[in-house]
C-alpha cells in the first residue's frame, strides 16, 4: 500500500473503552455489540453505546460494529469510533483477532482504495488494537464511502479481508455527542 496519512496514536483514553475491548474480546467479538454500555441508538449497521465509568464526571459514548470474515467465521473484528471527552480528537479504535503480523499493521481500503495501514498499539489477552487518529480527511472518505475493508496480515503475504458497511456511520457519527 502506498504513503499513509493515517497516524497511529497511543490510546488516550482510560477506562470504559479499554475495559469495552478487553469486555469484546472476552465475550467473542460477534458478541462485542453487546459487551458494555447501553444502546443509545442504531444508525444503520452501527450502534452508539453509552456508559459512565467509575469516577467519571460524564457519560461516554462511542460508535461500534462488528463484524465476521467472509471466509473464517472464526475470525471477527470490531470497530470502535468515537470523539475524545475534550472533543479535540476523533479516534477509531480496531480490534483484531490474535494471530495478526503485528508489523504488517491493520490495512484499510475504501471502496476498494488503498488509504493505507495503521499500526496496533497493544495486543490483549484476546486480541490486538490498532488506533488511528482521524484527520478531516479520513473522516470525510468514511462518511462518504459505501464500504471499508480492513486487512490483517497472518503472514506477509496472506492478508485477511474484513467488509465492513459504512451504512450509518455519517448519521451515528454526528450524533455522537
Amino acid at each position: 500500500m502506498g504513503a499513509s496519512y493515517i497516524q497511529a496514536r497511543r490510546p488516550i483514553l482510560p477506562g470504559w473503552l479499554g475495559s469495552l475491548v478487553v469486555a469484546a474480546c472476552l465475550l467473542g467479538l460477534t458478541q462485542a455489540a453487546n459487551a458494555q454500555g447501553a444502546v443509545r441508538s442504531v444508525h444503520g449497521d452501527w450502534q452508539i453505546r453509552c456508559d459512565t465509568p467509575p469516577g467519571a464526571q460524564s457519560e461516554q459514548c462511542a460508535l461500534i460494529q462488528s463484524v465476521v470474515a467472509e471466509d473464517r467465521s472464526n475470525a471477527g473484528l470490531t470497530v470502535i469510533v468515537l470523539k475524545t471527552a475534550d472533543q479535540k480528537s476523533r479516534l477509531m479504535r480496531v480490534v483484531a483477532p490474535l494471530g495478526v503480523l503485528l508489523p504488517s499493521g491493520l490495512g484499510l481500503k475504501l471502496d476498494n482504495q488503498d488509504v493505507g495501514r495503521a499500526g496496533f498499539v497493544r495486543c490483549l489477552p484476546n486480541g490486538c488494537v490498532a488506533e488511528v487518529v482521524m484527520d478531516d480527511k479520513l473522516l470525510g472518505q468514511l462518511k462518504n464511502a459505501k464500504t471499508a475493508t480492513f486487512i490483517i496480515f497472518e503472514t506477509p503475504e496472506e492478508g485477511i479481508g474484513f467488509p465492513l458497511s459504512l451504512n450509518g456511520l455519517s448519521e451515528g457519527y454526528d450524533k455522537l455527542p
